[in-house]
């Protein structure tokens, strides 16, 4: 097996676009490396740069202690699945698995071994002598996945394996591939623009926008302490609630952040960070808050006072759409944290007091959009 290691990776296309800019990344033997973001972000570019499907502009890739800028695809000891499976249509299940080893002229026995081996880590050894058209998009992405695991490749690559289909399957394969990664111990390299698939999946994560990487870490890391604005919108569904008017107010020696009409205590570590950042009594910040982070409250100093606009019932919990002083704030809240009238879901025109733990407000400078803390 191996490590993976991006130094100063960078891609230009001939119009002078450049899709990734000064990539580096280090990847650990056996790490499962999630590299997400928005369509044209550069994440599909960057794998396939790893791949050899496209040329480096300047940069270096090792897989291993090897330079691999100038190897070969088919010498790159990788194995990648697609999006759109590219399975051979007139071959047999067992026939496009074992096409790869074919052609490296292994003995037959040893063949028909690597084959079932990888078709009973899968589940699929009741298709084997299907055709792919007699597959469902789940089944035809196993045997996509099977082909690749036959090769034993050091360094495993997917790009977007799953977007094709629907959300059970997506559901069921996602928790197929984190099983596979245990049992196969490769280090894996995936892309995906779907935030769930990438804290679900990845050891790892890499979220990148305009070909920039934005934020490396574990999805605990990028989750609770996201680096600037982008991330921490762009992680987390429903996504993060953002109060633009937010204010930093210092009393004494104390300091806590205003939204609206609400003042919310910081915790102390936050608070000593952010007073050497101050100037004066105040500073303007773009407070953020998750919407599972807000709950109802009574009326007081502490709370954001709206009206309900839409209420949408999820089974375990109300999704809340309220308009505080002409902006959407969205709450998410556990049904049973809701007296019983309101379980179905809030009238429209309902006032509401809510308002959230200073632990978990996220403040950001309105200019760079950094994380303040």
């Amino acid at each position: 097996m191996a490590t993976v290691s991006l130094k100063g990776i960078k891609k230009v296309y001939d119009n002078k676009v450049t899709a990734v800019h000064d990539f580096d990344l280090e990847i650990k033997d056996k790490e499962f490396i999630v590299l997400v973001g928005p369509s044209g972000c550069g994440k599909s570019t960057t794998l396939r740069m790893v791949a050899g499907l496209e040329e480096i502009s300047a940069g270096e890739l090792f897989i291993g202690d090897k330079k691999m800028n100038d190897v070969a695809p088919k010498d790159r000891d990788i194995a990648m699945v697609f999006q759109n499976y590219a399975l051979y249509p007139h071959m047999t299940v067992y026939e496009n698995m074992a096409f790869s080893l074919k052609l490296k002229k292994l003995p037959k026995a040893e063949i028909d071994r690597q084959v079932r081996e990888a078709a009973e880590i899968l589940d699929i050894t009741e298709y084997l002598d299907r055709k792919p058209k007699a597959l469902s998009g789940g089944q035809r992405q196993r045997v996509a996945i099977g082909r690749a695991i036959v090769r034993n490749p050091q360094v495993f690559l997917m790009d977007e394996p799953l977007s094709n289909l629907d959300a059970k399957l997506r559901n069921q394969m996602r928790a197929e591939i984190i099983k596979l990664h245990q049992r196969i111990d490769t280090t894996f390299i995936y892309v995906t623009h779907d935030q769930t698939e990438a804290m679900t999946l990845g050891d790892r994560i890499v979220i990148m926008k305009d070909g920039f990487i934005q934020q490396i870490g574990t999805p605990q890391q990028v989750f609770e302490k996201p680096a600037n604005i982008f991330v921490a919108g762009f992680i987390g569904m429903p996504q993060m609630n953002f109060f633009e008017d937010a204010k930093l107010v210092k009393t004494g020696d104390e300091v806590a952040v205003r939204i609206g009409g609400a003042v919310i205590q910081l915790p102390a570590e936050s608070q000593k960070i952010l007073s050497v950042k101050m100037s004066g009594e105040e500073k303007k910040v773009i407070a953020g808050i998750r919407p599972a982070h807000i709950h109802l409250s009574e009326a007081g100093a502490y709370t954001i006072t709206g009206t309900v606009d839409v209420s949408e019932m999820m089974g375990s919990e109300v999704h809340l759409h309220v308009n505080a002083d002409g902006k959407d704030v969205v709450l998410v809240i556990p049904t049973t944290d809701l007296p019983t009238a309101w379980r179905g879901g809030i009238p429209y025109g309902t006032k509401v007091h809510f308002s959230a733990s200073g632990e978990l407000v996220h403040l950001f400078d309105p200019e760079t959009e950094e994380n303040l803390i």
